[in-house]
């Protein structure tokens, strides 16, 4: 079994969720809502693989991806209200997400012969730029330019896992070590308040 491929559609369901979820809230029709998923779920990755070379993009190559774009948009007008119950719990399936999308950009991009600073560009970019994407569609600041500390966790979790990759043969535990590292400085922040804002006194 496949468990990279599992985990990236489930974070391909749960941020398709989270910008339909921003698309209902802003009075988006039906077609907006799929148009906002889309770009939310798959909008990073896309720019990311067009950047490096790889095209066609990856989920123009497996209908999976849209078929759960479309389960999305079922789940997310059928279940709204138990679904904004669980905020806590889409905040931690996120973050999970962009830790996952984090490596598998530094890995597709490094598997493309680049360098590792662009791997690791490629891979805050596969992680965040699908809800930039949806926050500048939406008229919202995106996260990225905001107090909360994002970006920066992506950046961290890409360097855990090149720096394992170097001394451990174990793809899945380097994986879930570096997720974890996004998972805990995302937390951390948010409970916190911590930011790279700085103050002019």
């Amino acid at each position: 079994m496949n468990w990279i491929y599992i985990f990236d559609i489930v974070g391909v369901l749960v941020f398709a969720i989270s910008g339909i979820l921003t698309a209902i809230d802003n009075d988006f029709d039906v077609v907006g809502s799929a148009v906002i998923g889309l770009v939310t779920a798959l909008g990073g990755g896309s720019l990311r693989d067009v950047m490096i070379g790889e095209t066609p993009v990856g989920w123009m190559t497996d209908t999976n991806y849209l078929l759960t774009i479309l389960i999305a948009m079922l789940v997310s007008y059928l279940f709204k209200k138990h679904i904004l119950k669980l905020r806590k719990s889409m905040f931690f399936f996120d973050t999970i997400g962009i830790g996952l999308f984090t490596i598998l950009g530094v890995q597709k991009t490094l598997a493309a012969g680049l360098d590792v600073s662009v791997a690791l560009l490629m891979g805050i970019v596969s992680a965040v730029f699908g809800g930039v994407i949806r926050d500048v569609l939406t008229n919202i600041v995106p996260l990225i330019f905001r107090r909360e500390i994002y970006a920066a966790a992506c950046l961290a979790g890409g360097l855990v896992f090149i720096l394992l990759e170097q001394i451990l043969d174990t793809l899945y535990f380097n994986m879930g070590m570096s997720m974890l590292t996004v998972v805990i400085i995302r937390y951390l922040s948010v409970r916190n308040n911590w930011s790279l804002k700085f103050t002019s006194r």
